[in-house]
């Protein structure tokens, strides 16, 4: 049975990946800001990559956006070239992070250990992560998607639930991912009602029924009403979508919650 969804905000991101030079990311946050930039109906989320994170902060600068980076390294600092700490995001004025994309735990490499402590560091830091789980298609085949979702959330269970008041959880299957196939509305929420379950069962009930948890995998401006309808699906994390305005703006107004 879903939880009570009244506490629960609607969360819409966009995960602008590794798309884009500067003028087209500058282009798109000021049509962003132009559209949207005054809806309060759900929490906007971008994250753009790394080099444009400030000039896109003060494109975005007193609108209804936060931004967000795309990842953070898990030291807070020292020899490591190439790496940006969650300090340095925090200290240029984003909120949020995402933390265990499955394109980090596939294409990078990071491992379960590895998105633990990311998520320790982006906690630490008072961003708030947006924690990316999902099943690669093999595993769903296998019957395995939840085992693969639960060993993925036990990393939570090293926190207190006060310590992840901010948390948005993301479902994103990994065959879902910019392939253009969605999981069905009903898939979507029978695992979204799963993740409540074990975040009940794990953390708290009163946390479960207040965190929300996106779905993403090729949403888009023609689907996302139809999977937002479902009672645990609070919001979506957008890949390609998220570069087209009007698609976008679809999506958010599906969220928007009366």
């Amino acid at each position: 049975m879903a939880l009570p969804t009244s506490r629960r905000d609607r969360v819409i991101g966009g995960n602008w990946k590794m798309n884009l030079e500067l003028d087209a990311a500058l282009r798109l946050a000021g049509d962003l800001r132009g559209k949207l930039g005054s809806q309060r109906g759900a929490r906007l989320l971008v994250f753009p990559p790394f080099p444009y994170l400030f000039p896109v902060l003060a494109k975005l600068r007193d609108s209804a956006f936060e931004v967000g980076a795309q990842d953070v390294h898990a030291k807070a600092s020292g020899a490591f070239t190439s790496g940006v700490s969650a300090s340095m995001v925090r200290s240029l004025g984003c909120t949020s992070v995402l933390v265990g994309h499955s394109e980090r735990r596939s294409v990078f490499g990071d491992t379960d250990a590895i998105v633990a402590d990311k998520l320790r560091a982006v906690l630490g830091e008072g961003l708030f992560p947006v924690f990316c789980i999902g099943e690669t298609l093999a595993e769903r085949q296998a019957g395995r998607t939840f085992d693969v979702l639960a060993r993925q959330l036990t990393v939570l269970e090293a926190h207190a639930p006060a310590a992840l008041a901010r948390l948005v959880i993301a479902y994103e299957p990994v065959w879902a991912i910019g392939t253009g196939v969605t999981a069905t509305p009903a898939q979507a929420q029978e695992v979204h009602a799963q993740i409540r379950g074990w975040v009940a069962g794990h953390l708290s009930a009163e946390f479960a029924a207040r965190v929300p948890i996106q779905y993403g995998g090729s949403v888009n401006g023609d689907n996302a009403a139809a999977l937002l309808a479902g009672p645990d699906i609070d919001g979506a994390l957008v890949g390609g979508a998220s570069l087209d305005v009007m698609a976008f703006s679809k999506i958010v107004l599906a969220a928007a919650r009366p």
